[in-house]
């Protein structure tokens, strides 16, 4: 979730630049970086930290010039260092680019490059790029006598990448030209009298111009002071639709959407994808965590696991003992974080804790792995913020990359922690030897479906909406789920009383019986999460009762599930994939549930009352 800021035209370039990336602030970062092509040498100021530490490098420099970029960058390969940090250039400092996303054949590019004598002076994937670029613009020189202009150079070293990236380029040998190209990352051009910016998000050039253009995967954009031209993946002009931005800059934060909540809702496909990449090998299909701190001969002596948490984190972790045990064969347990540290807990060194915080500040979280290291555990941390405190306490960490979330009720922090749990459960099955590589190769192909199977939920929603209508008046609910349905039925009630204050609670389906079933009359809906698997007859058998009893039944079941339908009030269907992978879309209609309901009864979804985003307080 980096962000990109560029601009050229007749205003100083630095503080809008510096502007852009305040204006970007609420998607995260650890380090930020700006470049001004000043009086025809390339300026180059980066900072690790906050906007607040690059203006101090600054110390007061105009750096006058009318053509920069500038970047906010969330790690993804290297540390937070100022070397690491955005922007990067080539050999001579006559090029820069800054860049958003993932080359995933980066290694190969770099042995062959440093071959050809480029020297690199970071760790980050984004680097190669700019010596990519370098080397079409000289070896073209060497041959012709015309220069190859930058965005045909920028064109050919795409051509020579596997990932996913956003880019803003120039150079200093072009001074009135600015590139941009996209590819699985988001990035738009906004268009000024007489100047044009480029960005990876709306609120970055909102105070600048309204007029913006939506770039596509594959298209490179030129910006000069005349205009833009914007070039297909073939080469070819494109003509593009320009776009006027109607929203006030709070709504342009939140992207239109009424609330953060929603937004973030609809981000999840985008999250999961950015999570998920550089963490498959696209030539052997391995999980790829490097950040894991573990050996091989350390993960085959793990003797047991235990997954610690609180509240949304918590029922991440549940799905998580259910996919290591079935695909690792590693015995886990879950707890408590508020509880772990106080009952003395029988721990060895081979022994892992995995701790899951989406801030990475929650106080009870942090003193369970505290608790976990004195009794010589290893420790590794799931965990969304660069930086945070858990982070400081773990010997290995994997960072989702969901981006900021906003909204105090987790949604797009949960199913990312799910993803790291399923690549967890895959790492250790594989080098423990307990999953085939046919199953292992099977599950990333059907992994890598998620992020469209999701987009196709959150584009269908009128049968959520319709409910939400029948239901929001309510003051009770159940949800029920057998296996891996029943962490996601826990996560689909708190969802409901966090954003709605409608009492819910979630239960194993089989355990309605010992009591909850009591409640059940025509005034109770019963939420059911319903899919193909060895449970499948005892939940229509579990509907059956709750019918008997007046119960009104919202089943959450898989696409093409016909027998279903008949047995309830309401159906929401899912995109069908492998039994393993449901958690990860059974979520969604839930989480947009809770929304719409809240929002009837005119509650404040991303501030619910009495709750907080980071419990830094035992």
């Amino acid at each position: 979730m980096c962000g990109i800021i560029g601009y050229i035209g007749e205003k100083e370039a630095l503080p809008i630049l510096i502007e852009g990336l305040k204006k970007l602030e609420y998607r995260g970062y650890d380090s930020v970086g700006i470049a001004v092509l000043s009086q025809g040498e390339l300026k180059l100021i980066r900072s690790v930290g906050k906007i607040a530490n690059l203006e101090a490098n600054l110390g007061g420099r105009l750096l006058p010039g009318k053509l920069g970029i500038g970047h906010s960058r969330w790690a993804t390969h290297g540390k937070p260092t100022e070397e690491n940090a955005h922007p990067h250039t080539d050999c001579h400092e006559q090029l820069v680019v800054v860049h958003n996303g993932i080359i995933e054949n980066y290694l190969s590019l770099k042995e062959e490059l440093e071959k050809e004598g480029h020297k690199f002076r970071s760790e980050t994937d984004t680097e190669i790029i700019a010596h990519l670029i370098e080397k079409y613009l000289e070896s073209h020189r060497m041959i012709l006598p015309a220069n190859m202009h930058l965005h045909q150079a920028v064109q050919k070293a795409l051509s020579r990448i596997k990932g996913s990236y956003a880019l803003g380029v120039f150079y200093s040998q072009e001074p009135d030209v600015l590139v941009a190209a996209r590819k699985e990352s988001p990035l738009i051009v906004g268009l000024g009298e007489g100047e044009y910016f480029l960005a990876s998000d709306i609120p970055a050039v909102l105070s600048s111009t309204r007029r913006i253009i939506y770039l596509n995967d594959g298209d490179i954009a030129v910006l000069t002071r005349q205009g833009v031209e914007i070039y297909d993946h073939k080469g070819k002009r494109a003509e593009k639709k320009v776009t006027t931005v109607n929203w006030n800059a709070e709504m342009a934060e939140k992207a239109g959407y009424p609330h953060f909540m929603l937004k973030e809702i609809n981000e999840q496909p985008r999250a999961i994808e950015e999570t998920l990449r550089g963490r498959i090998s696209p030539d052997s299909g391995e999980v790829i965590l490097d950040e894991l701190n573990l050996t091989e001969k350390e993960i085959k002596n793990i003797n047991r696991i235990i997954i610690t948490g609180c509240g949304t984190s918590w029922h991440a972790a549940l799905v998580g003992e259910f996919i290591i045990e079935e695909l690792g064969r590693i015995p886990v347990e879950v707890e408590y974080a508020s509880e772990f540290r106080y009952r003395n807990p029988i721990i060895d060194e081979n022994t892992l804790v995995i701790g899951i915080s989406q801030s990475g500040e929650t106080a009870d979280t942090i003193a369970a792995i505290n608790e976990a290291r004195r009794l010589m555990a290893k420790v590794v941390s799931i965990c969304n913020v660069v930086g945070s405190s858990i982070t400081r306490f773990s010997s290995g960490l994997i960072y989702t990359h969901a981006g900021p979330e906003i909204g105090v009720a987790s949604t797009k922090a949960f199913t990312c922690q799910l993803l790291i749990l399923y690549l967890l459960a895959f790492h250790f099955g594989r080098i423990r030897k307990t999953i085939s590589h046919d199953k292992i190769q099977d599950f990333i192909l059907n992994l890598r479906q998620i992020p469209h199977k999701m987009k196709e939920i959150l584009g269908n929603t009128e049968m959520v909406k319709q409910i939400s209508e029948r239901l929001y008046e309510r003051n009770n609910a159940l949800y029920l789920g057998r296996g891996k349905g029943f962490p996601i039925a826990l996560e689909g009630a708190l969802k409901l009383k966090e954003v709605s204050y409608i009492h819910a609670e979630g239960y194993p389906a089989a355990e309605m019986k010992h009591g909850p079933i009591a409640l059940i009359d025509e005034n109770m809906p019963v939420f059911v999460l319903a899919f193909p698997g060895r449970r499948y007859e005892k939940i229509l058998g579990n509907i059956e009762e709750v019918k008997a009893r007046g119960g009104l039944v919202i089943a959450v079941g898989s696409a093409g599930d016909k027998a279903i339908q008949k047995k309830v009030d309401y159906t929401i269907y899912i995109p069908e994939t492998i039994e393993v992978l449901t958690p990860l879309l059974a979520i969604l209609p839930l989480q947009l549930l809770a929304y719409y309901i809240a929002v009837k009864r005119g509650c404040d979804v991303d501030q619910p009352r009495n709750l907080a985003k980071s419990v830094t307080v035992e």
